[in-house]
């Protein structure tokens, strides 16, 4: 699979503090990208060094195989569509106006208006005034503002915030349906399980820094799920691993965070040498949050 979306060592540095570090990102063409992280990590400010908003301190960025610069910025953005932030729209006009706004600035034809809006199943909605849309309408008539030029490459910051969960529901069928027709989705969002639900490929920032990309189902081995012990003294085996382990009782049984096949096996050894029996060895079963929570060493969202 081709990559629509790279970076090379991009860092954005404000004075002495670095908001991005030597991020190496890897957007296949064809997926729904999910960008991950706690507030703060650095998604915003990655998603605007994309688009050429902002400028990055060291590294490059690389659209469809060319570089993302100064001189290139006006031929790019043709083939990229983007919402950042605050949906567009002036609230005084309807979204009919809105959108002829857009066709007259970009030179574009009728057919590819109304594309754009049965796209997003606005087609009932646009003689209404922006002002009177509900959120949901808002963030759907400034995607269509976007899908308009037609581009490959779609970029959403957090396009579900602040949305019921119908508005939810919406926009991630619209996801869905976005890629199906070909255009690469590039979202953020701190929902996980929206994220869980539409995206293809994952990647998490945390402080900056990128700390894993790659498939669900990848996220998932690159985590160290939990071990839990069922033995004949629980409260026995605890105090013998409490000294060198961050053991802990879990109902009946002890659980030992973090330990790999090698360590586990170690554990078994000396209950066993202790003369503890044991009954059952098993990894505890994790949500994405969970993995997320221990990726990130339990950033909030």
């Amino acid at each position: 699979m081709s990559t629509i979306v790279a970076t090379e060592n991009l860092s954005k540095r404000y004075g002495s503090r670095t908001v991005v570090e030597n991020l190496n990102l890897r957007v296949p063409e064809g997926a729904i990208y999910g960008f991950l992280g706690p507030n703060g990590s650095g998604k915003s400010t990655t998603m605007k060094m994309l688009l050429s908003l902002i400028q990055p301190s060291t590294g490059e960025v690389q659209i469809m195989g060319q570089p993302m610069t100064r001189s290139t910025r006006r031929g790019q953005l043709g083939r990229i569509g983007s919402l950042i932030e605050s949906p567009p729209g002036y609230g005084h006009l309807t979204g009919r106006e809105n959108m002829r706004i857009i066709q007259r600035l970009l030179g574009l034809n009728d057919q590819q208006i109304g594309f754009a809006i049965a796209t997003v199943r606005m087609q009932g909605q646009m003689d209404k005034k922006v002002r009177n849309y509900s959120l949901g309408m808002k963030q759907r008539l400034g995607i269509a503002m976007a899908l308009a030029r037609q581009p490959k490459l779609l970029i959403l910051d957090e396009p579900t915030n602040g949305l019921d969960p119908a508005g939810i529901e919406e926009m991630r069928d619209l996801l869905r349906r976005l890629a199906e027709g070909g255009v690469t989705v590039m979202v953020s969002s701190h929902l996980l399980g929206e994220i869980d639900k539409t995206a293809t490929t994952l990647g998490i920032l945390s402080g900056g820094r990128m700390i894993f990309q790659g498939t669900r189902d990848e996220l998932f081995s690159a985590a160290t799920p939990d071990v839990l012990i069922r033995c004949s003294d629980p409260h026995r085996a605890h105090a013998v691993l409490s000294s060198g382990l961050d053991s802990r009782l879990d109902r009946t049984d002890v659980r030992v965070p973090g330990i790999g096949e090698k360590a586990t096996a170690g554990v078994i050894a000396s209950l066993v040498g202790e003369g503890i029996g044991i009954y059952e060895v098993r990894r505890d079963e994790e949500t994405l949050e969970q993995v997320f929570m221990g990726l990130t060493e339990g950033g909030g969202l």
